[in-house]
């Protein structure tokens, strides 16, 4: 079961500067990425949209995936900055692991 927590932004806001607010979900960075395919980063900032912590953290070996190539960013309409919101979840995902 997947919990919700609504305070999910506010977290990642701490880690970094963005966090996916001006994303609409519309897939460019998915279609854009060559590295990797199911979705990613358009699935993992959907999970920081709807507060899926969980979900975020049972997923998380994929973050890696990334190289930072800035292909999402150069692409996204909206402007939303994928790969500084890959990189604030990357930053957050090391925090939680730090205090386990």
């Amino acid at each position: 079961m997947v919990t919700v927590n609504p305070d999910f932004v506010k977290k990642l806001e701490q880690s970094g500067k963005d966090a996916g607010a001006e994303c609409f979900n519309c897939g460019t960075c998915a279609a854009i990425c060559p590295l990797v395919s199911e979705h990613f980063p358009r699935k993992m900032i959907r999970y920081v949209q709807i507060g899926a912590e969980d979900l975020l953290l049972q997923n998380a070996q994929e973050l890696w995936r990334c190289l930072h190539c800035g292909l999402c960013t150069q692409t996204c309409p909206r402007g939303a900055n994928p790969g500084e919101v890959i990189l604030t979840l990357k930053r957050h995902v090391v925090a939680k692991w730090r205090m386990s």
